[in-house]
Parts: C-alpha cells; sequence; structure tokens
C-alpha cells in the first residue's frame, strides 16, 4: 500500500425517511457528488428497510426479541439473561442475530441483510449508472467486541473494495517479514465513517475519500473477512 495524501470522512445529511422498494442509489447521487475512487459507508438500517426486511415485535411481550433472535441464527453459541449471542446463516457471529431495534418505529425490528454483499453490489451498479463513477461500498452494522468493551461500527458488506489486505510476506518497517498480518480495510473504513454518521444523528450514509487505489477491487465481506469455522478457536 503506498501513501496518501490523507483521509476525507464526510457525512451525507438529508437523506429522507427510507421505507421498503426506496432506490437508495438514487437517493445518495442526489445528496453527495461523488468522486473517483470515493468508498460509500452505507449502514444496515437503511439497507434493510429499503428491502423489507422489517418485521413486527409485540413490546409487550418481553421474550419476543429473544426468541426472534434465535430464530434469526443456526446456532446459539452464549446466553446471558435476554442476550444470546449467535450464529447467523450470513456467518457473523453477534449479539441477537444482529436484530436491531434502534431508529425503527416501536413494534418493529430491522432484521440483517439476506445478503449484504449483494446489497452493496447492487447500490454500487446503481451509483455507476447515475454517476459514471467508479465508487465501492460498504454496509456496515453496529458489532460488540470479544475481551473489549463498547461498540464498533463494522462491514457486512462491501463490493468494489477488497475486504483484506493480505501484508504477509512483505516487510515490516525494519525489514522483518510479516508472517501474519493481514488488515481488515472494509471494517476500518465502517468505523470511520461511524464517526461522522453517530446513533442519533439520522445520517445513515457517508463517504470515505482517499482510500489508497490500491485496495478497491473485488471483495466479499462473506468470502475474505468471515473466518473458516476451521480456523476459528472458540466456536
Amino acid at each position: 500500500m503506498h501513501e496518501t495524501a490523507g483521509l476525507r470522512v464526510l457525512p451525507v445529511p438529508g437523506l429522507p425517511e427510507i421505507s421498503r422498494g426506496a432506490d437508495l442509489a438514487g437517493l445518495i447521487a442526489g445528496a453527495v457528488a461523488l468522486e473517483e475512487g470515493d468508498v460509500v459507508v452505507v449502514t444496515q438500517k437503511i439497507v434493510s428497510k429499503s428491502e423489507g426486511r422489517m418485521v413486527r415485535v409485540d413490546p409487550a411481550d418481553p421474550s419476543a426479541k429473544r426468541r426472534l433472535a434465535e430464530s434469526e441464527g443456526v446456532r446459539v453459541l452464549r446466553r446471558r439473561g435476554e442476550l444470546v449471542i449467535t450464529e447467523t446463516r450470513q456467518g457473523y457471529v453477534c449479539a441477537n442475530s444482529g436484530v436491531d431495534f434502534s431508529n425503527v418505529e416501536d413494534g418493529w425490528a430491522a432484521l440483517l441483510p439476506e445478503d449484504a454483499d449483494r446489497s452493496a453490489r447492487r447500490i454500487r451498479d446503481g451509483l455507476r449508472a447515475r454517476t459514471g463513477r467508479e465508487v465501492a461500498v460498504v454496509v456496515s452494522d453496529t458489532f460488540g467486541r470479544a475481551w473489549r468493551r463498547g461498540v464498533v461500527d463494522v462491514a457486512i458488506g462491501c463490493a468494489g473494495i477488497r475486504g483484506i489486505v493480505d501484508l504477509r510476506g512483505t516487510k515490516d518497517a525494519l525489514g522483518r517479514e510479516l508472517v501474519a498480518t493481514e488488515m481488515c480495510v472494509v471494517d476500518e473504513i465502517a468505523a470511520a465513517a461511524e464517526l461522522v454518521m453517530g446513533k442519533a444523528a439520522k445520517v445513515p450514509v457517508a463517504v470515505v475519500r482517499g482510500v489508497d487505489p490500491s485496495v478497491l477491487g473485488p471483495g466479499s465481506v462473506g468470502a475474505d473477512v468471515i473466518r473458516p469455522y476451521a480456523e476459528d478457536l472458540f466456536r
């Protein structure tokens, strides 16, 4: 990876409330002037809303959230009270199968996209058609992290950018060969974008500008980022 002139992270405010069937690419293209090589970060919430991944949940039923989370997972890994850590059909290990109740109307829950890589490709293709620009798209969501407090945004889907940059076999600053270093670029970009989107600011899209062009190209969170079961020491 070569040196860049620096990154800019730009919020994209002013998008309307998203409903099923919304043209996210059209809305984004109308809200921000994209440049070649931009990375557009779109939150899972508006992707799920546009794809109709919303379900009703009885707010008076304290076990409804748990049952929904369990139904969205392929296995439960841990439990603590109403919290369950699950593995989802998409391969993510996360709290409550990624079922989200924030920033949605009472009595509703947002489910993860069926295939966030496909969602990212659809948005990217739409942006290319409307702007003529080659950009990348990252679909982000908020995850907790083992061994660390707090939450951070990570990538659950991407298009036009490699999920992992493999530095194994290259040299560090002192000339030693790197033997284990793989950089999860899409997670770093998702986390940077969240700094300008926030959790309550109603800014579900951000543009990360100035990303090293060497990381752009075909990529998939599912194929590149999710650790294969045989390599996972904790499942």
